[in-house]
């Protein structure tokens, strides 16, 4: 239970980030955007996903979109998201 609110809590709060200060990915150039576009929407689809408890059922899916994959996956996109914020 605490996983899946921590899930759907981060994939909240980097929505948001998202909607506030969309520039951060527009300033990339082309390749990298739609980069960046493909695994945060990957990212946080999964994220909002675990946090109102929908599972997968199985095969491919279960691979790409369940419990495993989910985590790392959003953590990545939100510490490349951070960096972009923070340096960029």
């Amino acid at each position: 239970m605490r996983h899946s609110m921590a899930a759907l809590g981060v994939s909240a709060l980097l929505a948001m980030g998202l909607l506030w200060q969309p520039q951060v990915i527009g300033a990339l150039p082309w390749p990298w955007r739609l980069a960046m576009v493909a695994l945060g929407a990957w990212a946080l689809g999964i994220g909002f996903m675990v946090g109102v408890g929908l599972r997968p059922i199985g095969g491919w899916g279960r691979r790409l979109l369940g419990e495993p994959l989910c985590w790392p996956l959003l953590g990545s996109f939100t510490a490349l998201w951070l960096l972009l914020a923070l340096f960029a």
